[in-house]
């Protein structure tokens, strides 16, 4: 009898594996997609994005084992990008789709890599999304492609839709997952800090100087991302969990300047709806230009490669937001597995950093600013990310030997405050940090998290005083 059951739930999934669904869905999304893609390419050229994150930054960080990627130059980067919007156009009409779409993701993703300053949860999710259009069958209907064959197709394997909701669920728990800690839950932290800036706001912002305000919208935001994917599963109540998704991100963006991020899940979110979706929305307003797909003729099936790499994408989805609990600590303040973790919105940096340089030939010992080789973007966002300040104190290092002061001994003084607690070593300032070697491993020279949570009520986050540590500029130079 135990194995009949087997045997039964073993060819209902198979058959439910098996059984093709409307190819609309897939389709509508990589129309969709590729125009969010192409106003995101124009917008980074329109406001000269570009010559501050790739031409003004004398340095760039890079990501481990990434180090050898170049930065364009001007020239190069308009070309870039300009290539970018022609591929993303090309993207969305579905032409050479085999070629421009997996360009296209090559591309977007080495503009990612060029510095680890310009990381965004969006970006990320953009090329993940790039790379499974890539080698989905998304240019068989509703495309050039498909005109120019003079063959439409009307199904596509399920598996496509699962690995689709896959994605964008993942990134909704995880975000979840990274709320349910005591700063966001307890302290209402960050978005107490942010919050308390926003009270000017027009109506909403008498809202937000009140004390009960904070707490609602944390508590608000973790039940969100915890839940929405079950509520978009169950068709009886995804109608009204989608105009929650929109209300939440519409307001999210308007709130915070977060880019394309809340449009982009606004997008994916459509993945959840029944994969005739786009065919249904049409008939309404043309029901005799978009008919029903009709039945299917026949099973469609993913191969064994084909489900072997979709089970190792997964995991490795699944495994990246979780590398964290191998180093243990806190990961919002050492950042040891911060990125690519969808922890979206979750911590509030700010200090002050200087590098103590010290010539081991004289003794002579010199202090130096990063804002020598940074733009204020780079330097906001590395003094709260431990490896991107040894990254930066190499840099000056091999900067420096190569102007005849080697060879040198060089540590770092960097005090920061995490979602407005006192501020407090980041960095050991007695650590060499010039004979320190990234690397995957547990980074010992990053001092342990401030312990304790924070009041509820603390909304204003901790600044550090001039007087407790000195601001260097370029100045500071050794002679």
């Amino acid at each position: 009898m135990r194995m009949n059951l087997k045997s039964l739930s073993f060819a209902r999934a198979k058959d439910a594996l098996e059984t093709p669904v409307d190819i609309a869905w897939l389709a509508a999304f990589r129309v969709l997609f590729g125009l969010v893609m192409c106003f995101s390419t124009i917008r980074f050229i329109w406001y000269g994005w570009i010559e501050r994150s790739f031409v003004e930054p004398a340095f760039h960080f890079k990501y481990w084992g990434f180090g050898w990627v170049p930065a364009p130059g001007l020239i190069a980067g308009y070309a870039i990008f300009v290539v970018l919007t022609v591929l993303a156009v090309a993207l969305t009409v579905g032409a050479w789709f085999r070629i421009t779409c997996p360009l296209f993701a090559i591309l977007f993703i080495y503009v990612q890599l060029i510095d680890v300053t310009t990381y965004l949860n969006h970006y990320y999710l953009a090329g993940l999304l790039a790379c499974l259009l890539a080698v989905s069958p998304a240019h068989k209907a509703w495309s050039v492609d498909a005109y120019r064959a003079r063959s439409q197709v009307s199904f596509v394997a399920r598996p496509w839709l699962w690995l689709f909701r896959f994605q964008v669920a993942i990134v909704y728990t995880f975000a979840g997952v990274a709320k349910a800690q005591p700063d966001w839950l307890l302290s209402s932290q960050p978005l107490g800090i942010w919050l308390s800036s926003l009270t000017d706001l027009f109506i909403l912002g008498r809202f937000f100087s009140w004390d009960w305000a904070a707490p609602i919208m944390s508590w608000s935001g973790f039940l969100f991302d915890s839940t929405i994917v079950g509520w978009m599963l169950w068709h009886r109540t995804r109608p009204y969990a989608y105009i929650a998704i929109i209300v939440f991100h519409s307001l999210t963006r308007a709130l915070f300047p977060i880019g394309l991020f809340p449009v982009i899940m606004m997008l994916a979110a459509l993945v959840f709806f029944p994969p005739d979706w786009p065919r249904r929305l049409a008939t309404l307003v043309y029901p005799s230009v978009v008919p029903q797909c009709g039945v299917s003729p026949k099973r469609r099936s993913w191969s064994r490669f084909q489900l072997t790499t979709a089970l190792l994408f997964a995991i490795v989805q699944v495994v990246l937001p979780l590398r964290h609990l191998a180093y243990g600590g806190n990961v919002l303040w050492d950042e040891q597995g911060m990125r690519f973790s969808w922890r979206v919105m979750v911590r509030e940096k700010n200090g002050s950093l200087t590098y103590s340089v010290k010539q081991r030939s004289s003794q002579r010992v010199f202090d130096m600013s990063p804002r020598k080789y940074l733009n204020p973007i780079q330097e906001k966002e590395m003094v709260g990310q431990p490896d991107l300040i040894l990254q930066l104190a190499h840099h000056i290092e091999r900067d420096l030997g190569r102007k005849g002061f080697g060879p040198l001994e060089i540590r770092a003084s960097a005090f920061v405050s995490l979602n407005g607690r006192p501020a407090a070593y980041l960095i050991d300032p007695t650590v060499d940090l010039a004979r320190v070697r990234d690397g995957l491993g547990r980074a010992d020279w990053i001092h342990p998290s401030p312990k304790g949570t924070i009041p509820r009520t603390h909304s204003i986050p901790h600044r550090v005083q001039p007087a407790s540590i000195r601001t260097y500029t370029t100045s500071d130079l050794p002679p």
